[in-house]
Protein backbone atom coordinates (compact mmCIF):
# COMPACT_ATOMS: atom_id res chain seq x y z
CA UNK A 1 0.00 0.00 0.00
CA UNK A 2 1.78 3.42 -1.17
CA UNK A 3 0.28 6.49 -0.14
CA UNK A 4 1.55 9.72 -2.32
CA UNK A 5 1.18 13.13 -0.88
CA UNK A 6 2.89 15.36 -3.24
CA UNK A 7 5.55 15.49 -5.42
CA UNK A 8 8.82 15.16 -4.14
CA UNK A 9 8.10 13.65 -1.16
CA UNK A 10 5.81 10.28 -0.28
CA UNK A 11 5.07 8.28 2.86
CA UNK A 12 4.27 4.78 2.61
CA UNK A 13 3.83 1.71 5.04
CA UNK A 14 7.32 0.07 5.92
CA UNK A 15 8.24 -3.20 4.81
CA UNK A 16 11.05 -5.54 6.43
CA UNK A 17 14.13 -4.62 4.49
CA UNK A 18 13.21 -1.23 6.11
CA UNK A 19 13.83 -2.98 9.38
CA UNK A 20 17.32 -2.04 9.79
CA UNK A 21 17.27 1.15 8.82
CA UNK A 22 14.15 1.98 11.15
CA UNK A 23 16.26 0.26 14.08
CA UNK A 24 19.01 2.75 13.89
CA UNK A 25 17.00 5.44 12.63
CA UNK A 26 14.99 5.07 16.39
CA UNK A 27 18.01 4.67 18.29
CA UNK A 28 19.63 8.07 16.48
CA UNK A 29 16.54 10.19 17.43
CA UNK A 30 16.22 8.73 21.37
CA UNK A 31 13.17 6.95 20.69
CA UNK A 32 12.14 3.41 22.20
CA UNK A 33 11.70 0.32 20.11
CA UNK A 34 9.95 -2.03 23.09
CA UNK A 35 7.68 -4.21 21.11
CA UNK A 36 8.86 -3.04 17.76
CA UNK A 37 7.37 -4.24 14.75
CA UNK A 38 8.42 -2.92 11.01
CA UNK A 39 4.72 -3.38 9.93
CA UNK A 40 3.23 -0.83 12.19
CA UNK A 41 5.13 1.86 10.88
CA UNK A 42 5.13 4.27 8.07
CA UNK A 43 8.06 5.94 6.51
CA UNK A 44 8.81 9.19 4.99
CA UNK A 45 10.77 9.02 1.22
CA UNK A 46 12.70 11.58 -1.28
CA UNK A 47 11.29 10.32 -4.12
CA UNK A 48 14.24 11.29 -6.30
CA UNK A 49 16.81 9.46 -3.95
CA UNK A 50 15.09 7.02 -1.98
CA UNK A 51 16.16 8.56 1.11
CA UNK A 52 14.14 7.74 4.60
CA UNK A 53 13.06 11.15 6.37
CA UNK A 54 10.80 10.25 9.28
CA UNK A 55 8.46 7.56 10.41
CA UNK A 56 5.86 6.75 12.96
CA UNK A 57 3.58 3.62 14.12
CA UNK A 58 -0.11 2.88 15.43
CA UNK A 59 -0.58 0.99 17.93
CA UNK A 60 -4.04 -1.07 18.60
CA UNK A 61 -4.61 -1.79 22.38
CA UNK A 62 -7.55 -4.60 23.44
CA UNK A 63 -9.30 -4.01 26.90
CA UNK A 64 -12.67 -5.53 27.56
CA UNK A 65 -13.53 -7.07 24.34
CA UNK A 66 -13.01 -3.26 22.35
CA UNK A 67 -10.16 -2.26 20.42
CA UNK A 68 -8.41 1.64 20.22
CA UNK A 69 -5.63 2.74 18.22
CA UNK A 70 -2.91 5.02 19.50
CA UNK A 71 -0.87 7.24 17.37
CA UNK A 72 3.17 7.40 18.65
CA UNK A 73 7.30 7.21 17.91
CA UNK A 74 6.68 10.08 15.64
CA UNK A 75 10.63 10.42 14.83
CA UNK A 76 11.81 12.89 12.04
CA UNK A 77 15.98 12.51 11.14
CA UNK A 78 18.12 15.00 11.82
CA UNK A 79 18.64 16.53 8.53
CA UNK A 80 15.25 16.35 7.18
CA UNK A 81 13.64 18.55 10.47
CA UNK A 82 11.67 21.35 9.55
CA UNK A 83 10.31 20.55 6.44
CA UNK A 84 7.23 18.84 7.27
CA UNK A 85 7.92 15.43 7.43
CA UNK A 86 6.45 14.86 11.28
CA UNK A 87 3.24 16.24 9.90
CA UNK A 88 2.93 14.01 6.85
CA UNK A 89 4.00 11.17 8.88
CA UNK A 90 0.77 11.99 11.23
CA UNK A 91 -1.86 12.51 8.37
CA UNK A 92 -0.79 8.82 6.48
CA UNK A 93 -1.28 7.13 10.46
CA UNK A 94 -4.35 8.89 10.27
CA UNK A 95 -5.41 7.46 7.55
CA UNK A 96 -4.09 4.12 7.96
CA UNK A 97 -6.34 4.15 11.22
CA UNK A 98 -9.28 5.05 9.18
CA UNK A 99 -8.61 2.70 6.42
CA UNK A 100 -8.04 0.03 9.45
CA UNK A 101 -11.71 0.34 10.40
CA UNK A 102 -10.85 3.01 13.43
CA UNK A 103 -13.49 6.26 13.85
CA UNK A 104 -10.86 8.09 15.83
CA UNK A 105 -7.05 7.68 17.10
CA UNK A 106 -5.76 8.60 20.49
CA UNK A 107 -2.50 10.34 21.42
CA UNK A 108 -0.88 10.42 25.11
CA UNK A 109 1.20 13.22 25.61
CA UNK A 110 2.53 16.12 28.52
CA UNK A 111 2.80 18.61 25.81
CA UNK A 112 -0.06 18.04 22.77
CA UNK A 113 0.47 21.44 21.21
CA UNK A 114 2.19 20.37 18.05
CA UNK A 115 -0.70 18.19 17.26
CA UNK A 116 -3.36 20.26 18.09
CA UNK A 117 -2.94 22.02 14.98
CA UNK A 118 -3.97 18.75 12.83
CA UNK A 119 -7.76 18.80 14.60
CA UNK A 120 -6.67 16.69 17.88
CA UNK A 121 -8.63 17.72 21.07
CA UNK A 122 -8.31 16.89 24.47
CA UNK A 123 -10.55 14.79 26.35
CA UNK A 124 -11.10 15.73 29.68
CA UNK A 125 -10.34 13.62 32.45
CA UNK A 126 -14.07 12.67 33.15
CA UNK A 127 -14.91 12.17 29.97
CA UNK A 128 -15.67 8.43 28.53
CA UNK A 129 -12.74 6.91 27.14
CA UNK A 130 -12.43 3.69 25.48
CA UNK A 131 -10.78 1.17 28.43
CA UNK A 132 -7.98 0.27 26.04
CA UNK A 133 -7.01 4.10 26.52
CA UNK A 134 -7.70 4.66 30.10
CA UNK A 135 -5.08 1.40 30.59
CA UNK A 136 -2.72 3.25 28.46
CA UNK A 137 -3.08 6.27 30.14
CA UNK A 138 -2.05 4.62 33.54
CA UNK A 139 1.18 3.37 32.06
CA UNK A 140 2.06 6.59 30.17
CA UNK A 141 1.14 8.67 33.77
CA UNK A 142 4.44 6.08 35.10
CA UNK A 143 6.68 6.96 32.50
CA UNK A 144 6.33 10.92 31.76
CA UNK A 145 7.04 13.63 34.02
CA UNK A 146 3.52 15.81 34.59
CA UNK A 147 0.34 15.45 33.76
CA UNK A 148 -0.74 12.77 30.60
CA UNK A 149 -2.99 14.67 27.86
CA UNK A 150 -5.49 12.52 26.06
CA UNK A 151 -5.63 14.03 22.79
CA UNK A 152 -8.62 12.35 20.50
CA UNK A 153 -9.12 13.19 16.42
CA UNK A 154 -11.86 11.91 14.45
CA UNK A 155 -10.30 9.67 11.63
CA UNK A 156 -12.16 12.09 8.87
CA UNK A 157 -11.22 15.13 10.73
CA UNK A 158 -7.39 15.41 9.68
CA UNK A 159 -6.46 19.09 8.69
CA UNK A 160 -3.15 19.71 7.55
CA UNK A 161 -2.11 23.69 7.52
CA UNK A 162 -1.40 24.68 3.90
CA UNK A 163 2.39 26.17 4.98
CA UNK A 164 3.31 22.18 6.23
CA UNK A 165 2.06 20.79 2.85
CA UNK A 166 3.89 23.13 0.60
CA UNK A 167 7.19 22.69 3.05
CA UNK A 168 6.52 18.70 2.44
CA UNK A 169 6.42 19.01 -1.11
CA UNK A 170 9.19 21.24 -1.87
CA UNK A 171 11.55 19.35 0.69
CA UNK A 172 15.09 18.68 0.80
CA UNK A 173 17.77 17.50 3.19
CA UNK A 174 20.09 19.67 4.83
CA UNK A 175 23.32 20.12 3.47
CA UNK A 176 25.33 20.19 6.49
CA UNK A 177 22.61 17.71 8.60
CA UNK A 178 22.15 20.74 11.19
CA UNK A 179 17.98 21.37 12.07
CA UNK A 180 16.28 23.77 10.23
CA UNK A 181 13.94 25.79 12.70
CA UNK A 182 10.33 25.33 12.81
CA UNK A 183 8.70 26.08 15.85
CA UNK A 184 5.31 24.85 15.27
CA UNK A 185 7.34 20.87 15.22
CA UNK A 186 9.85 21.73 18.66
CA UNK A 187 10.79 19.51 20.96
CA UNK A 188 8.89 20.33 23.99
CA UNK A 189 5.56 19.77 21.79
CA UNK A 190 5.95 16.19 22.64
CA UNK A 191 7.03 16.53 26.21
CA UNK A 192 11.11 16.46 25.68
CA UNK A 193 13.62 18.09 27.30
CA UNK A 194 15.64 20.10 24.56
CA UNK A 195 18.56 20.03 27.27
CA UNK A 196 18.57 16.65 27.27
CA UNK A 197 17.19 14.49 24.28
CA UNK A 198 19.08 14.47 20.52
CA UNK A 199 15.60 13.81 19.15
CA UNK A 200 12.75 15.92 18.10
CA UNK A 201 9.07 14.42 17.47
CA UNK A 202 8.39 12.02 20.74
CA UNK A 203 4.36 11.27 21.36
CA UNK A 204 5.66 9.62 24.47
CA UNK A 205 6.18 6.23 23.81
Amino acid sequence: MLGRVEPNMYVRDAKNRDEAWLLDAIDRVGLDDVAFRSRDYVIAVDEDSGERAGFGRLLVHRADGKEAIELTGIGVVPEWRGRGVGAHVVERLVDTAAAEGFDAVYVLTDQPGYLEQFGFERVSAEADLPAAIEDRRSVKRDTLDGDVVTLRLATDAFEMPRRLRDAFRDAEPGSDGTEVAEPEESPEDFGIDPETATYKYDTGR
